[in-house]
């Protein structure tokens, strides 16, 4: 599992990694924001709820953004929010919206 050489800035516009094989990941804040992986976002019985768009605002980013031992990042929201833990499974296979990992996501969902 790769993982973080670099973290970008809270304050770029989009969220950016780069990873310990050399990828460079790439997410907007809203999204990273939207898939929360928390239990007050999500359900805590895994219900498949998420948060209300609506809800999060379109400058939404983190005030900081923690290391959780060497799986995860963990962002403190303006709001407050912190209790997501976004793992870095998470933030390097399921979130990227780079080009080739949006492709290879697209090509598995079809399937």
């Amino acid at each position: 599992m790769p993982t973080p050489v670099e973290v970008g800035s809270i304050v770029g516009k989009t969220f950016r990694i780069t990873w310990s094989d050399g990828h460079r990941s790439t997410c907007s804040w809203k999204a990273l924001r939207l898939a929360c992986p928390c239990a007050h976002c999500r359900g805590e019985w895994a219900d498949g709820r998420t948060v209300d768009p609506s809800s999060i605002r379109e400058d939404v980013h983190p005030m900081r953004i923690e290391r959780v031992g060497a799986y995860a990042l963990q962002p403190t929201w303006w709001d407050g929010h912190n209790t997501g833990l976004y793992t870095f499974h998470m933030l390097r296979f399921e979130l990227c919206e780079c080009a080739e990992c949006t492709a290879a996501r697209s090509a598995r969902a079809a399937r």
